[in-house]
């Protein structure tokens, strides 16, 4: 039997506006580099990310939707209450963070709703284990990967442009950045546009709407997911791009080119294999990777610390309002 039809859009609209909310959040995960090498103006630079995160839409496959939709919950427990509840668990951590400038993961936040919803209305067994430690493993692998890589890079390019002019090399970088810019928002858009799309899709299939077999969700959803991303980004989000760009690691072009680089290969990589991982913990491991080759006290690691425990927190913080959120949609309705 299928839902009423109002409650679905309703859904449908709360999860529009968690991409918004995560282009508007995650923002700076794509532009903060460009912006603090001075390589393009804020204004210029969300234009051009927003624009890269919609392209996405015709480059990926639609791999990180399908581990949302139908690989982290054992079919037939979700409903219109799950949802519900996972998508203010995620919005709510959301908003929270935005407001006190600390740049957590909109993808975790959205996985922990969906785990805590889950969990209060079917407890442990009603999780796809595989599916969720996929995503748990990669919250530690990815900015070790970003790290790893943005490090690489930076050696890389050191050792290949030593005997050049520096002020040659920061004009060339400054032009290769607008690449490296464009290939993480790029990845950025590919990777969490395809969150909201398999949130929808799940619903779409526990109300009747979409059928389970289907290898795709229905096209507006793709396209409405990737344009509510793009349209965040293109807001904006400045309180966490100051973190991000300057008060980790002060940078150059060329250190925001082998950050930015970085990123998007860890990025492109699970995006192939369909596995959502967070671009804030992608984008600050390369920055830290790429500050600590310079010197370690380049690295403000307290900033960093900072960082850390919001990350920490963020599955279980988004859980629990998850799980209240699901209790109150089953009291209203």
């Amino acid at each position: 039997m299928q839902t009423a039809v109002w409650i679905v859009m309703l859904l449908v609209f709360l999860a529009l506006l968690f991409d918004f909310i995560n282009g508007f959040h995650d923002a700076a995960n794509s532009i903060a580099t460009v912006v603090s090498t001075g390589v393009l103006r804020p204004t210029q630079a969300v234009v051009f990310a927003a624009v890269f995160n919609f392209v996405a839409l015709f480059v990926f496959h639609l791999s990180v939707a399908a581990t949302i939709g139908k690989g982290i919950v054992v079919p037939g427990v979700v409903d219109t209450h799950v949802v519900f509840g996972a998508l203010v668990g995620a919005i709510t951590w959301n908003i929270l963070t935005w407001y006190f400038g600390i740049p957590s993961s909109s993808s975790h936040a959205l996985i922990g709703g969906i785990v805590g919803s889950v969990m209060a209305k079917a407890g442990t067994s009603s999780l796809l284990l595989a599916g969720v430690m996929k995503t748990v493993v990669f919250i530690f692998v990815s900015p070790l990967l970003g790290f790893v890589l943005g490090s690489l890079m930076m050696l890389l390019v050191s050792w290949v442009f030593v005997r050049t002019n520096p002020v040659h090399v920061d004009r060339w970088f400054r032009r290769f950045q607008l690449v490296s810019a464009g290939a993480y928002s790029l990845g950025h858009g590919g990777n969490d546009a395809q969150k909201t799309i398999g949130i929808i899709w799940m619903l779409l299939i526990a109300t009747g709407y979409a059928a389970a077999d289907n290898p795709m969700p229905p096209y507006w959803v793709i396209f409405a997911c990737y344009a509510a991303i793009a349209l965040g980004t293109l807001m904006g989000g400045w309180r966490i791009v100051k973190t991000m760009g300057q008060r980790i690691t002060k940078l150059k072009p060329v250190g925001g080119f082998c950050a930015e680089t970085g990123g998007a290969i860890t990025l492109f990589l699970a995006t192939a294999l369909g596995i959502p991982v967070s671009t804030t913990h992608t984008i600050t491991g390369a920055i830290v990777g790429v500050g600590s080759i310079r010197h370690a006290s380049a690295v403000r690691w307290g900033v960093a610390g900072t960082i850390v425990w919001a990350w920490i927190l963020t599955i279980p913080a988004s859980a629990f309002v998850a799980a209240v959120a699901y209790a109150l949609s089953l009291a209203i309705y």
